[in-house]
């Protein structure tokens, strides 16, 4: 008797031990070891997140639900509105506005549209490694839908671009739904970046707020140079490991479903996860906005942190009451808004110490001169040459330490360095001239009529099992339908 109620003692503890780590998990944890994010790369963001708002307004010279100091865009740059109807389901709606100001063309896509079934039938169409795409797997809906819009807005882009001296940056923005639709249009605009006019790599970029789980561990990582990930606080969606066609056909209400999610995972080793070359992700480099702490009421002035990771990379559901309301666009642009503020002062606080600093330093030292001067000693002490803040690491080099630690953990099909992703570029180059025949034909032919786009997506490679490059026509993948 006494042995079943030590083991009933030892099972009770531990299930107490676990309630209360899961309980007291907070989303800022997800983040507590990176480095925060500077201004000037974090700048963008609030910006593009009122261009995704004004997708839902009808009209926007006479806005009905402006944020906080409006949109802040003119809207005679506003190329194109495309609503529900002009896409027929194929994608959700989205505009493209080009700021002449910050030499700028952006494609902003709206997030998901709970009334609308064409937004559910995207989600739907999945299964978990259904569809095998450059070297990994991402979501087949979503891709579909990436598909469609660069075949019907990959000229006007390449057009714009051309008409503004081949200056601009082209960036694909989108909220939810929309962000792993922009995610997935980024990753074929940069492998076939001469269909856009030859736009370098350094002028594509794509920011996802609250992004969704749209493609495998080693494309995350291998694009994190151009596709940013921006996360609130306690978001549930970028943390949800169970395909969205999951989420969305479940019968349980999502809280209850987030919880029972929360206790599967517990049970799921981490290499495990890592191992599956099927388990979506996040897309890119990440930037995680942290206005709560736990045991604390109230909001903070929120900060950004920013990093690449591989391993940890959101994978534990935060039971909060703002799991779900950290997910929408109007919370994050606030927050942005705010952090970027914040970080701004700070940035300004922090030099106007240091420069008093310098100053002290600088009259401490006048002094000290003057004292061994009447002193006339020979040895006379110069002041240090002030030093600039800088980040411990770029961009670059975090990118580079982010490919061979996913190649560490074994990641399947993940590339080591920058350099052998620029050779696989050449190989894939050389493979599609191949595969067209070489035919000096083909490219006035193609020019004419326009880019197929589904057939670019055709031409990628694919990895197989051992990890070898292989045209897909050699080994009779799954294809888009």
């Amino acid at each position: 008797m006494s042995l079943f109620c030590g083991v009933e003692c030892v099972f009770l503890l531990g299930c107490s031990r676990w309630a209360w780590r899961r309980c007291t998990y907070v989303g800022s944890n997800d983040s507590e070891t990176w480095s925060l994010a500077t201004p000037d790369e974090f700048e963008p963001v609030p910006r593009v997140c009122r261009l995704i708002l004004a997708v839902y307004e009808p009209d926007l010279r006479n806005p009905q639900f402006p944020p906080d100091g409006g949109y802040r865009l003119n809207p005679d740059w506003v190329l194109k509105r495309v609503t529900y109807e002009d896409t027929l389901g194929r994608s959700p709606p989205y505009l493209i506005y080009a700021d002449h100001d910050r030499k700028e063309i952006v494609m902003a896509i709206r997030g998901l549209n709970l009334a609308k079934e064409s937004d559910y039938k995207l989600l739907l169409d999945n299964r978990l490694g259904m569809q095998m795409f450059d070297g990994g797997y991402v979501h087949h809906g979503l891709l579909k839908s990436a598909v469609w819009l660069l075949n019907v807005e990959s000229e006007t882009l390449k057009r714009v671009w051309e008409e503004t001296g081949r200056e601009y940056q082209m960036i694909f923005v989108g909220h939810s739904l929309g962000s792993g639709v922009a995610a997935l249009m980024t990753v074929l605009v940069v492998n076939h970046r001469d269909r856009l006019g030859g736009i370098p790599r350094s002028k594509l970029r794509c920011y996802a707020l609250a992004p969704a789980r749209c493609m495998s561990l080693n494309l995350a990582v291998k694009y994190a140079d151009v596709i940013h990930s921006i996360v609130l606080q306690d978001d549930f969606l970028p943390r949800t490991a169970t395909p969205l066609e999951d989420i969305f056909k479940s019968i349980f209400c999502l809280p209850c479903l987030l919880f029972l999610i929360c206790l599967r995972d517990t049970f799921i080793p981490e290499g495990r996860k890592l191992k599956d070359p099927r388990r979506l992700y996040a897309p890119g480099r990440m930037y995680h906005i942290v206005e709560r702490k736990f045991c604390r009421c109230g909001r903070f002035p929120p900060e950004v942190r920013t990093a690449i990771p591989v391993d940890g990379r959101f994978e534990h559901i935060v039971l909060s009451c703002n799991a779900t309301s950290d997910h929408g666009i109007i919370w994050i642009e606030k927050e942005a808004e705010k952090a970027l503020e914040a970080s701004v002062l700070c940035l300004g606080l922090t030099f106007k110490l240091l420069s008093c600093i310098m100053d002290y330093r600088q009259w401490l030292t006048c002094w000290f001169l003057q004292i061994m001067r009447e002193n006339k000693s020979e040895t006379i002490t110069v002041p240090p040459k002030i030093q600039r803040l800088e980040r411990l690491q770029t961009i670059e080099d975090e990118h580079k330490d982010a490919l061979e630690r996913a190649v560490s953990l074994n990641i399947p099909h993940a590339v080591s360095t920058v350099e052998e992703l620029t050779e696989n570029k050449e190989m894939e180059a050389e493979a599609a001239k191949a595969n067209n025949g070489d035919s000096p034909k083909a490219e006035p032919e193609l020019s004419s009529r326009g880019t197929n786009w589904d057939e670019l997506v055709e031409k990628l490679f694919k990895r197989s099992e051992s990890g070898k490059l292989m045209l897909k026509k050699e080994s009779n993948p799954t294809q888009i339908q």
